[in-house]
């Protein structure tokens, strides 16, 4: 019997080069017709918008919403992913405001991931698509609506929703983890250093404690309270009900479901799709046998938004600068090599009369930052300088702000953690008790071994201790300077503390409460300027247009992200490779963002 087996390798090689060879055949194939459908396209543009008279624009947010939009192919899944930009959500609804053809907005909020200094961003764009006379309806539908879904959408004029989709009203929280116990479980040691008096810079904490400071709980507990006060307000305003009977629906977890939100007041109507898009048939004054001519707002955004972009590039203009992500020296993220080639060549621009620094990051590298200060310092000295603060400017990305002529902030927006740190872990009693690897080591000089493996030394953590100190009273000096206060002020204020931009304000970080939209019209009306050049600057190319076509199905969404793995794994994967970038002492805020459900 033994004869007639089949070996492994018999059975598996054939197979493996089988699947290898036609995977190969199959990719060199899909290339070819990829490329073979991009020669054809030559110049060609996929069709442009035409509207009829008594058009609802669509507007469907969904997956990420960032400062910079991004879009690509996944050519093994034949998928679109898509992400749109803040700059293009808001030019598309300031030319829907104009545009005469453009009735209305039907506002589908669809629990996109955005902080919520960009949902009063974008919140503030509808209140002035309203002024000029045309109407936003939402409709909240779906198996859980989030509470930025429905402070978005608040603002409508009509505000409908599916009866049965749970919507839980019960104020805001956050919620840390902490990494000790299972650091004091593998024997794997952590050495914390935080500049002087740093007792809120608590993005170390996870590290060495089980639970939060009381530094951090008092910051954490602020920031949440300032955070719901604000959003709960607008909503108050735009509902037209009393701040206190929100906060005891809150209490009493009295709107559980959006039939709940209904007999609270908090929505207009009860309704089914087909209800709604009725409704909107007539509130555009169409007969209900005529077909809803609504209009998706992605392609009419990204439209608009090119159009503009060409026609100012031809201009002297104000030059947006977007600034996003972890401050780093180069790579992705916030880089000091990108950031500082974009702010060279906006100053030496003579066509550049004014910039507006967008800044929407948690901090990161302290010797990138200090980098990129000096490039921020350099322009402002040359041309006015604002910035804009999104969702989170805090620690690295407060410090590139500091040179600014007049700094804005959204009230929900996140900054501050004014302070320094370092993180020395070692990993000898790790490999020795848990995995049986030992260790051995010469050297040359006595501190020739500074090492992962085992702990720093008294003397080296003074060392250590004494290099953070340093930082910090650089940041120190940098604010100062800044903001025109003395170092004693900022260091009252400093600490590595977070403050929401309505908390900065008060205490001197922020000058004014407002959005990007805000900080351009300063911009320009200080230089006598309308046109507005966004950097990176982004050409439409062949790509973008053969992305169009095969989005073409999706077109009534105006941003697309599909993800094939859980959001969870994916945040976590995004956190380790963010340790994982770390290097030298970090200017870091101890979260990225807080979402609301």
């Amino acid at each position: 019997m033994s004869e007639n087996r089949i070996s492994f390798s018999k059975l598996f090689w054939p197979s493996f080069l089988a699947v290898f060879v036609a995977g190969l055949v199959g990719m060199v194939f899909f290339f070819l017709i990829l490329g073979g459908i991009i020669g054809s396209f030559g110049d060609f543009d996929p069709e442009p918008v035409a509207l009829q008279d008594k058009t609802v624009l669509h507007v469907r947010l969904e997956g990420v919403i960032a400062d910079k939009s991004s879009q690509s192919i996944d050519a093994a899944a034949l998928k679109v992913s898509r992400s749109s930009g803040i700059p293009e959500l808001l030019i598309g609804l300031e030319q829907a405001a104009n545009d005469r053809k453009i009735r209305g907005v039907f506002l589908e909020m669809k629990s996109p991931e955005m902080g919520m200094a960009s949902a009063k961003e974008l919140r503030d764009a509808l209140v002035r698509f309203k002024r000029n006379g045309k109407f936003v309806v939402a409709y909240l539908s779906g198996e859980q609506i989030s509470y930025t879904d429905y402070y978005v959408s608040s603002v409508a004029d009509h505000l409908l929703g599916m009866g049965g989709s749970t919507f839980l009203w019960t104020g805001l929280h956050s919620e840390s983890l902490f990494l000790k116990n299972l650091l004091d479980e593998l024997e794997i040691g952590v050495m914390v250093v935080r500049g002087k008096e740093n007792d809120f810079k608590s993005a170390v904490e996870p590290f060495y404690r089980s639970e939060m400071s009381d530094s951090s709980s008092v910051q954490m507990s602020a920031l949440l309270q300032d955070i719901w006060k604000s959003t709960r307000n607008d909503i108050a305003e735009s509902r037209k009900v009393d701040t206190l009977l929100l906060d005891s629906l809150a209490n009493a977890l009295a709107v559980r479901k959006l039939q709940h939100a209904f007999d609270n007041k908090l929505i207009d109507k009860v309704f089914y799709r087909h209800e709604v898009l009725a409704f909107l048939k007539k509130k555009v004054g169409l007969e209900q046998s005529a077909a809803l001519r609504l209009q998706a707002f992605g392609k009419y955004m990204r439209e608009t938004y090119y159009k503009e972009q060409l026609l100012a590039k031809q201009k002297k203009h104000v030059a947006v600068i977007l600034a996003e992500g972890d401050v780093v020296s180069e790579g992705e993220g916030l880089s000091a090599a990108e950031l500082g080639k974009m702010l060279r060549a906006v100053r030496t621009d003579n066509d550049v009369k004014a910039v507006v620094l967008r800044i929407n990051s948690p901090g990161g590298s302290a010797l990138a930052s200090e980098e990129i200060w000096k490039e921020v310092s350099l322009t402002a000295q040359k041309k006015p300088l604002y910035v804009s603060m999104g969702d989170y400017a805090a620690s690295g990305g407060y410090y590139i702000a500091t040179p600014a002529k007049k700094i804005f902030a959204q009230a929900a927006t996140i900054t501050g953690s004014i302070g320094v740190f370092g993180i020395i872990p070692n990993t000898g009693t790790f490999l020795k008790n848990k995995v049986g690897i030992t260790t051995d080591e010469v050297r040359t000089h006595r501190h020739g071994g500074l090492s992962l493996l085992r702990p720093l030394s008294a003397e080296e953590y003074g060392f250590m201790q004494a290099e953070i100190d340093e930082v910090y009273e650089l940041f120190l000096n940098r604010v100062a300077k800044g903001r025109k206060l003395s170092k004693s002020q900022v260091h009252k204020v400093a600490r590595g503390r977070v403050w929401t931009g309505a908390s900065a304000k008060g205490v001197g970080l922020v000058d004014e409460i407002g959005g990007l939209f805000a900080a351009i019209q300063v911009a320009k009306n200080d230089v006598g300027l309308s046109s507005v050049v966004f950097y990176p600057k982004k050409d439409k190319t062949t790509i973008d247009n053969l992305i169009e076509i095969l989005d073409e199905e999706l077109e009534n969404e105006s941003t697309k992200t599909k993800n094939q793995l859980p959001p969870e794994l994916i945040l976590y994967y995004q956190k380790y490779n963010q340790i994982k970038k770390m290097s030298g002492l970090q200017m870091r805020l101890p979260f990225t963002s807080l979402s609301f459900y």
